[in-house]
């Protein structure tokens, strides 16, 4: 089969982009890297064929920079845009002056991506067609109506600013008096982060657990899911382990949770990857759509593990206008797989971020090991983005071989000369409620992980002394050339 594209380019950085790059090899498309300041060693400028520097290191004047971007795909003659996740990725206007400049955008269309960016406009629409939303409010509330809309609903209620995303904002309140409080954070933190103080109140369900589906729409009009992922293990309703398929679920409750996903996203003409969120109540064992994300999802390749598809190329072909390559019947599921982000972060600091240079890495590997990594050995982690460094995925052909499998790729991986989670997943891996599946989106507080993570000490072996250097020694700026020849003999 011919490549979709020639060239295409990447308008994101780190492992996603190193992900998107190596797809398009794999197919013989050229890729295109852009990049701030302080991404100009990154592992994607690295790999690609041709980097284009968009600007200083903040994201408003690089990343999130559109005409630099679009300048960028035109001058290098690049045919396409893949926006990975985050940043531009859910932006209309970003895809509006793609398509304006003759250049595809790899995802959604613009008019797709309006009708299920704004929450409450989502909520509102997939309500009207028969999909089940998280009770709630439908439109912005004031102060007095959001008293009367969680009287109404019950507390606890959840305050979620209309035009976020990634649980930025968000805040709980158990009394109206904590209420008042998650009001004005709520609003304070959509206007600095969105742009867009309006907030919304929905009934907030403190054992449910986060279940969200993978589907794929082609220009024609066809819809498959590859079925359900598990995200309930949640930092500040962020996620940080992922599994599929998910331990709460039986066959009927994945056929109810999959059709629902199918219907929203052939309701409003979806095309390309995309991930329906939903709430699962395991007392009333009824689904609620959270929210709709029209866009890769870092937690691909749980999926990928578990299908044994390619989401990114699937992408770039369904960008290109070409049909999905098999019907639903034809996709298969088979064992378990589970994902651990590993950031430079520190959990007993709140998960503050931790930045500075990797002094030493060893990542894992073995039998059904994959590592999705935007890091190498003396790279410095910059403090401006998302301290995302790696992704470890592990496949076994039963829940409890890859929970077992995870735990030794854990004790496997090392980053030193700065603070990473990897303890803190390990304490997961092997907590007695996480090996029974019984999950919540409370999980992390209510099993004290963090508290536990204090007394906790790593049980694996430390990484064996450096050689002594040689008088040639070998600095970051050999490490990076290295790269670069790398990249320029195809590796």
């Amino acid at each position: 089969m011919d490549p979709p594209f020639n060239k295409i380019l990447i308008a994101n950085r780190g492992e996603i982009a190193v992900r998107v790059i190596r797809a398009a090899r794999e197919l013989g498309i050229e890729t295109v890297a852009v990049y701030s300041d302080a991404d100009k060693d990154s592992l994607h400028v690295l790999l690609a064929d041709e980097a284009v520097r968009i600007g200083p290191p903040p994201p408003k004047d690089s990343y999130l920079n559109i005409d630099a971007i679009v300048d960028a795909a035109e001058s290098t003659g690049a045919e396409a845009v893949h926006p990975g996740y985050g940043f531009l990725a859910e932006n209309p206007h970003f895809a509006e002056a793609l398509e304006e400049a003759g250049i595809v955008f790899i995802g959604p269309p613009a008019d797709v991506q309006r009708r299920v960016g704004r929450k409450l406009d989502a909520r509102r629409f997939f309500s009207s067609v028969g999909v089940p939303v998280v009770p709630g409010t439908l439109d912005p509330v004031t102060p007095d109506e959001a008293v009367d809309a969680a009287e109404k609903l019950g507390y606890p209620v959840m305050v979620k600013p209309a035009g976020g995303g990634g649980g930025i904002g968000m805040s709980i309140a158990w009394t109206p008096a904590e209420l008042e409080r998650a009001l004005e954070r709520a609003s304070s933190i959509a206007a600095s982060a969105f742009s867009d103080s309006e907030v919304y109140v929905e009934k907030y369900f403190p054992r449910a657990r986060h279940i969200e589906v993978q589907i794929v729409a082609d220009t024609r009009g066809h819809v498959v899911h590859l079925f359900e992922r598990e995200c309930s293990i949640q930092r500040r309703f962020q996620k940080l382990v992922e599994e599929s398929p998910s331990p709460a679920l039986d066959e009927d409750l994945r056929n109810t949770v999959t059709g629902y996903a199918v219907k929203a996203a052939a309701s409003v003409g979806y095309v390309n990857a995309g991930t329906f969120e939903f709430l699962f109540d395991p007392v009333s064992r009824k689904f609620y759509l959270l929210e709709v994300n029209s866009r890769i999802q870092v937690e691909h390749p749980v999926t990928e593990m578990i299908t044994g598809i390619d989401i990114v190329k699937l992408q770039l072909y369904v960008a290109a206008g070409e049909p999905l390559p098999f019907s639903q019947p034809e996709i298969e599921r088979r064992g378990h797989a589970f994902e651990a982000r590993i950031y430079a972060e520190d959990p007993l600091a709140g998960f503050a971020p931790s930045p500075g240079v990797i002094e030493r890495l060893r990542e894992p590997s073995g039998p059904w090991v994959r590592v999705d990594s935007g890091v190498y050995e003396g790279y410095e982690v910059p403090p401006y983005y998302d301290p995302l460094l790696m992704k470890i995925i592990v496949w076994g052909r039963t829940r409890e071989e890859a929970r077992v499998r995870m735990l030794r790729a854990l004790e496997e991986t090392r980053v030193e000369g700065l603070k990473t989670n990897i303890a803190f997943h390990q304490l997961v891996f092997e907590d007695e409620a996480f090996i029974k599946g019984e999950l919540s989106t409370r999980f992390i507080q209510e099993r004290d992980i963090v508290e536990r993570l204090r007394e906790f000490r790593a049980r694996s072996r430390p990484l064996p002394p450096k050689r002594a250097e040689s008088k040639e020694r070998k600095g970051v700026k050999e490490v990076v050339d290295a790269w670069k020849l790398a990249s320029r003999i195809g590796f």
